[in-house]
């Protein structure tokens, strides 16, 4: 007996959502997050303001800027102090690894709500976990700062430029929603089964520990490393691509078009005074690689995507690129929380059906 059905592989074209939370246009190189197209959201809102936009569309109801602010200033402070507890468990791991760890112990916490308790921890885990991996103690958070420019400091332990804290918020901004990503259809599909949003936000941290998802941006750096000279960009970005080799930093899943996030995070790093001379190899590898995925592949527009410009603007402000998927998921657990609000609140199980193509019984 032989069953025929059609399938759609890795869900393509499949709406597993009616969600007011954020619309991806991958042929016309759109991203709209709450609203707004992610240029102008960069450029005129702070990450708090973004967050409050979300959680308001996630819930149905008004959520102020000036509240959010506050309430993740304190939610810092609480992560702060139960890092005795949980860093112990992370010692020894990669960074990456034990903020999965750090992650997990994540707890509901007393007169703050659960959106709130998350977005507020992670960067403070993050943080803590760069210091523990140079040998040194975590830094206090500031609950009167900002998210980007608290962050910044609890890495240094020292104060941000203001250029540095706006560099890293527009990118918070730029990446904390991104439509049905691999992380937040996870978070979608555990939070549809009504367990807790921490739990939520646990799997969806664990979909980024592989390379097709939120992985790239330190490979992107181990590419430019690898290069190494100016001489020596055509012939490795030739050999690369002869053996069909992808290139970190380019070409997208969804968008056949330049990723829009791409541009946005290039002026945040032109803003922060890294100018395309001070770039250098990094540039010259850009254009060159642009030139020869258009003659190697026609017909496809593998343009720079976001995260050849992360790589670039985090390594600008000098934060390791084994954190570098640590810090994406503090600015993405804005869009993961929002999205696992709105499932529990509009939606229901996720239970997609499969096709069977094994032996069937006589």
């Amino acid at each position: 007996m032989t069953i025929h059905q059609t399938s759609t592989a890795g869900l393509d074209g499949v709406e597993a959502a009616v969600t007011m939370l954020s619309h991806v246009n991958g042929e016309a190189g759109e991203l709209v997050i709450a609203g707004s197209r992610v240029g102008e959201l960069a450029s005129e809102s702070s990450f708090e303001g973004v967050v409050a936009r979300l959680w308001s569309a996630a819930s149905a109801g008004e959520t102020a800027e000036a509240d959010v602010r506050a309430a993740l200033g304190q939610a810092r402070l609480r992560a702060f102090r139960r890092l005795p507890d949980i860093l112990p468990a992370t010692r020894g791991l990669p960074i990456m690894d034990g903020f999965r760890a750090a992650v997990a112990a994540i707890g509901p916490e007393d007169g703050l709500s659960p959106e709130v308790t998350l977005v507020g921890a992670l960067p403070v885990l993050a943080a803590a976990l760069v210091r523990q991996a140079a040998g040194k103690n975590p830094v206090a958070p500031d609950a009167t700062l900002g998210e980007a420019a608290d962050l910044l400091r609890m890495l240094r332990g020292e104060a941000a430029s203001t250029a540095e804290a706006r560099a890293l918020d527009a990118y918070l901004v730029t990446v904390s929603d991104h439509g049905m990503n691999a992380s937040t259809f996870a978070a979608r599909v555990v939070a549809s089964t009504q367990a807790n949003l921490f739990m939520s936000v646990t799997a969806a941290y664990c979909a980024l520990s592989g390379p097709l998802h939120g992985g790239a941006p330190g490979p992107v750096l181990d590419m430019l490393d690898a290069i190494g000279t100016r001489e020596n960009i055509a012939p490795w970005v030739d050999a690369a691509l002869a053996r069909g080799d992808r290139l970190m930093g380019f070409g997208h899943r969804i968008y056949k078009v330049r990723d829009p996030r791409a541009d946005v995070l290039k002026r945040a790093v032109d803003r922060l005074g890294v100018s395309k001379a001070d770039l250098g190899l990094a540039a010259e590898v850009e254009d060159y690689a642009r030139m020869a995925l258009e003659k190697a592949k026609p017909g496809r527009r593998l343009d720079t995507n976001v995260e050849f410009y992360t790589a670039i603007l985090l390594d600008a402000l000098k934060i390791p690129r084994d954190a570098f998927t640590p810090i994406f998921a503090a600015a993405r657990a804005a869009g993961w929380t929002a999205h696992a609000i709105e499932q529990q609140r509009t939606g229901r199980l996720l239970r997609p059906s499969s096709v069977y193509v094994g032996p069937m019984p006589a």
